[in-house]
């Protein structure tokens, strides 16, 4: 009866972890430093957001290493009140040292025209091994009545992931979260729930570096699939497909950039993949806007997204799931970045989550049934090899980062919000980290 609960509740702890990367071996296959396509990485530049959109396969590099990469990030994690019986198997109550994961990467250009970015990820905190974001593309660029039209293919395993913005859910902030806090129950949809349980064929158009239209639809995979992939089973699966849209404007002057755009997801869900009792229909609807200003010593960029989410959950309601058949959810994200030099960095932040009350989905963790939690996050990075890393591995980089999270609401209050006595500040963290990619 609490499945559902629980696979939010989890989803909203495990993305964070390993949802984003800046390869090095896309350094190789283009000769260029990180800075070129990451401002402060793994933020994209304008250039990183094009290697993208032409499906990983711009050139110029002479390397002759395989087109290889790993990553990993080691931390420090500290909340304000210790969890009582560990922060996860084999750790304590508090003051934890791990290793978070440890992901390796495939990609770049495999035929003229076709390119991905692949990633399997180990969890050294939940002890799993499976894939991670993977993005397979065809791009062909051309001219419509002179124009530079770009048509392209993504083949992807999560909404938003084949996205070039920022400011939507699978690469936005905060790029990396400990594993060992608490975190808010409640997440949408497009917030990870469907991450690597799916396959999406999403073709696009990006007209005149201006315009971007891009439709397509997702399909959950079998059982026996995921769990080959180290994906699990046994979540709410879509029942047929889900047709995703994306559109986005994004002018540019100078050293400046602003795009605004618009993304959504909607799907019919058999709950816990028990059929039976029908379907529950959810649609996520969201938009997004991004600034950046690149200059030669300083950056500043802005990047946030509203996604409201409305499901009919007829199905999950006779299951025992929800109390309600119908529930909402509003999720709110933003976020400002300033680097010096592309070497030194500062990150503010304001998320924001509320939705309906519904006491057999949020109660077992919210003593007032509800999904509202909010609070700030603050970063400190420093980046010493974003223009390039020593002599014997010049790909290699590394963000060194303190990252603090403070909440003012947490599942439904400020105040003993489960009922035994625990409070919205009690779980603020501290995360240090160091973040390389080789």
């Amino acid at each position: 009866m609490r499945l559902r609960h629980i696979l939010l509740a989890a989803t909203a702890t495990s993305v964070p972890l390993c949802h984003a990367a800046a390869v090095p071996l896309f350094a190789r296959q283009t000769g260029q430093q990180c800075a070129a396509c990451h401002n402060g990485f793994p933020e994209l530049t304008p250039y990183g957001r094009l290697f993208k959109l032409n499906g990983y396969t711009f050139g110029g590099g002479q390397s002759s290493i395989p087109p290889v990469s790993a990553m990993t990030v080691a931390s420090f994690t500290d909340t304000q009140v210790g969890q009582q019986g560990g922060a996860a198997p084999h750790y304590g109550d508090n003051n934890n040292l791990a290793v978070d994961f440890v992901s390796i990467f495939y990609g770049g250009v495999i035929l003229p025209n076709l390119g991905m970015f692949g990633q399997a990820t180990y969890d050294n905190i939940g002890k799993t091994f499976g894939w991670d974001n993977t993005d397979l593309r065809y791009a062909q660029a051309f001219n419509i009545y002179g124009t530079e039209t770009i048509f392209g293919v993504s083949i992807n395993n999560s909404p938003t992931v084949e996205d070039v913005w920022n400011s939507t859910p699978a690469w936005g902030y905060p790029y990396i979260a400990s594993g060992l806090a608490p975190t808010p129950a409640a997440a949408t949809m497009l917030e990870g729930q469907l991450a690597q349980q799916v396959v999406g064929i999403n073709p696009y158009l990006y007209w005149d570096r201006l315009i971007y239209v891009e439709a397509g639809a997702y399909r959950t995979l079998g059982n026996r699939l995921l769990q080959n992939l180290g994906a699990g089973n046994g979540g709410n699966q879509i029942n047929g497909v889900a047709p995703y849209w994306r559109v986005a404007v994004e002018p540019k002057w100078g050293a400046q950039s602003w795009e605004v755009g618009s993304f959504g997801l909607a799907a019919a869900e058999v709950p816990s993949g028990i059929s039976g009792f029908g379907t529950d229909h959810i649609t996520d609807t969201g938009f997004d806007t991004q600034y950046q200003y690149l200059g030669d010593t300083n950056s500043f960029s802005v990047q946030a997204y509203y996604i409201h989410e409305n499901g009919n959950y007829a199905a999950s309601a006779l299951q025992g799931i929800t109390s309600n058949n119908h529930d909402h959810l509003n999720s709110i994200r933003a976020k400002t970045s300033y680097y010096y030099q592309q070497t030194y960095g500062g990150t503010f932040a304001w998320f924001h989550i509320n939705g309906s009350q519904d006491a057999l989905l949020w109660g077992p963790d919210s003593a007032t049934n509800s999904p509202d939690s909010s609070g700030f996050i603050g970063e400190l990075d420093y980046m010493p090899f974003n223009h390039g890393g020593p002599s014997f591995w010049p790909w290699w980089n590394i963000k060194f980062g303190l990252q603090y999270t403070y909440y003012t609401r947490f599942n439904g209050g400020t105040t003993n919000y489960d009922g035994a006595g625990h409070n919205a500040t009690d779980n603020n963290t501290l995360y240090l980290f160091a973040w390389t990619a080789f």
